[in-house]
């Protein structure tokens, strides 16, 4: 068992004038290390489109997922798929990434564009192996995964963006090839990585798309554990077993909320050394214990923290924000977003009296309700979680 894991985002972009998106992409977790991930693409866009892509995304995902032969999944996409009244076919293309025990990619394609494979940075060929199945031609590739590789699918609508706007052909394979090589290597998300070459696309389509164009982006990394202090025990007994299951874990330590800090500085045998400096007027300033990689303010900046990550998983216009302030929320959020495979929460369930003053918004409840939610965020980026309460 290697110690790789896949980090997996997308992005799309509506054609002009549609409320629904004619392409969808579809995630099923086999186990913790195998995965299968489909983009389809359905015939035109808009309403019939979507239905198609969705259609053909969810039938091909779970019957793979439970280990049904490729075969049987496009013969049951042929049966299935409704036949639209205009064209008389019933028609979506698709993109399957089938991660295996986090060690082989087994690509299949049909009719979208290649998926790029990003090796140390640089475009790398892979083989394809041309099969024919209920008379379509698909292409069926595997790949042994190697730390860093990046897997880089797409619907026709990226190539195609620009065509008679920028380019006279759109924006070729071998320019959006150049333009993902520029950003490999900078450490980004493969959520971010998305959104940046939909963003590029939609700059290339003049802001007013001509088609659906989505990205998925799956990038192979290391698991890296990060554990999170949040509250003091209901029981000041435990704060000792607290501490030591803590400071006991690999990887790096963040420490949230000021009775908190002052509780682990003590363990640790330190004291907890304030910062001054308000570097953003909503998120309480950040403090330094010797030992531990970040000090925070609790209900407040974990608050922040949260609609950060909401919004991370939505249009993620919010990165342009916490990917650089160095203020308590926007670190939280790139060592959780960006850094961590693996978060290990440690909340404490004391009541703080300072929160139960009726003109307050804060109270027990709402931090309890913070890690419930930002745990199931986490979850949806594709982050392990376990939470731990005292």
């Amino acid at each position: 068992m290697n110690n790789l894991c896949a980090d997996i985002g997308w992005k799309s972009i509506n054609h002009e004038g549609e409320q629904l998106c004619g392409d969808h992409v579809d995630i099923v977790e086999q186990n913790e290390d195998s995965t299968v991930i489909v983009l389809a693409d359905g015939l035109g866009s808009g309403v019939k489109a979507s239905i198609l892509s969705t259609l053909t995304s969810k039938i091909i995902s779970t019957m793979m997922a439970e280990g049904l032969s490729l075969e049987e999944c496009v013969s049951t996409i042929a049966a299935t798929l409704p036949i639209c009244s205009v064209r008389g076919v019933a028609y979506s293309t698709f993109t399957i990434i089938h991660l295996i025990n986090n060690e082989t990619a087994e690509l299949i394609q049909y009719d979208n564009p290649h998926v790029i494979l990003l090796r140390n940075g640089k475009n790398f060929d892979y083989p394809k192996n041309e099969l024919s199945i209920n008379g379509k031609q698909i292409y069926k590739s595997v790949i042994d995964l190697q730390e860093n590789d990046i897997f880089i699918a797409m619907s026709d609508g990226c190539p195609h963006a620009g065509i008679g706007i920028a380019y006279n052909f759109g924006w070729r394979r071998d320019d959006i090839i150049s333009f993902m090589e520029m950003i490999a290597d900078l450490g980004y998300t493969a959520k971010t990585l998305s959104t940046m070459l939909i963003d590029e696309c939609n700059k290339q389509y003049g802001y007013h798309p001509g088609d659906d164009a989505t990205a998925c982006v799956v990038r192979v990394r290391k698991r890296e554990p990060m554990n999170l202090l949040f509250g003091p025990p209901r029981n000041r007994d435990d704060c000792d077993r607290m501490m030591s299951l803590f400071f006991s874990k690999e990887g790096k330590h963040i420490v949230c909320g000021g009775t908190t800090s002052e509780i682990a500085a003590r363990y640790l045998g330190t004291e907890v050394i304030p910062n001054l400096d308000y570097l953003d007027p909503e998120i309480p300033p950040t403090a330094e214990i010797a030992g531990v990689d970040l000090v925070t303010e609790g209900v407040v900046t974990m608050s922040k923290v949260l609609t950060y990550a909401k919004d991370y998983l939505a249009d993620n216009e919010s990165y342009k924000d916490w990917s650089y302030k160095k203020d308590g929320a926007s670190q939280i959020a790139r060592l959780l977003f960006e850094e961590a495979t693996d978060i290990n929460f440690y909340v404490g369930r004391a009541i703080n009296p300072a929160h139960q003053n009726p003109n307050l918004p804060i109270n027990f409840s709402i931090k309890m309700q913070i890690v419930e939610e930002l745990s199931a965020c986490l979850r949806q980026m594709g982050k392990r979680i376990k939470v731990s309460y005292f």
